[in-house]
């Protein structure tokens, strides 16, 4: 199944693929500052680059196996963003005096795996959208 043009699905699909590696490489900076201390900080850092790779793959060629890796992905890459979301949230809290503002200033950000699952959400609905048309 070919494109036809440039319809929105697939502009959403290439721009939420750059906005993977735009946040794979502030993951990558912020994990690597923390020398990758527990194994999840691995996660989106292999993640996020194959989950973008594919993306434009799909972007450029719109087959259905590319279509259907890049879905399993997106749906990956929800839950683990959901799970990020749990580590970070529990990170801030082992800081001293816990749930405090100043923890999570200085603590892991927490809202930063939620955009990773926000952004997945929204490719995996443009794929979805995409195969009605």
């Amino acid at each position: 199944m070919g494109w036809n043009g440039w319809p929105f699905e697939r502009v959403a699909i290439l721009l939420t693929s750059l906005g993977f590696l735009l946040i794979f490489v502030q993951v990558t900076l912020l994990h690597y500052r923390q020398n990758f201390r527990h194994w999840a900080q691995w996660l989106p850092v292999i993640a996020l680059p194959i989950l973008a790779a594919v993306g434009l793959l799909l972007s450029a060629s719109n087959t259905e196996w590319v279509r259907s890796a890049f879905l399993v992905l997106c749906v990956g890459d929800i839950i683990g963003g959901l799970f990020g979301f749990y580590l970070h949230l529990r990170g801030v809290g082992k800081r001293v005096d816990g749930y405090r503002l100043q923890n999570f200033l200085v603590g892991p950000p927490v809202i930063l795996p939620l955009t990773i699952s926000a952004l997945s959400l929204l490719a995996l609905l443009a794929v979805c959208w995409s195969a009605r048309l």
